[in-house]
């Protein structure tokens, strides 16, 4: 009895690790996928930074597509805070 006991115990520690396992995999995954409307991954000089998110007074750090005001505020693709853009 003890030895089954141990045994279905072993089993359900084993698949509650391979499931955690999955889990991490499957966040990192989702982590190193979905960049859309950011331009961070580009080498720095394939950037176009003619738009606003480079050239606005008040600029997303992370200069998300169509980002940007004249005003401080927030991103409305990723709701970061603006910053001041010193290069304006």
């Amino acid at each position: 009895m003890v030895i089954i006991v141990v045994s279905v115990f072993g089993l359900a520690c084993t698949n509650s690790s391979d499931t955690q396992k999955g889990a991490q995999q499957d966040k990192m995954e989702m982590q190193e996928g979905d960049h859309s409307g950011h331009d961070h991954m580009k080498a720095e000089n394939e950037q176009d930074k003619s738009g606003p998110e480079y050239t606005s007074k008040y600029i997303c750090p992370m200069h998300c597509s169509g980002s940007g005001s004249d005003e401080a505020g927030k991103c409305p693709v990723c709701n970061m805070d603006y910053v001041l853009n010193e290069d304006h």
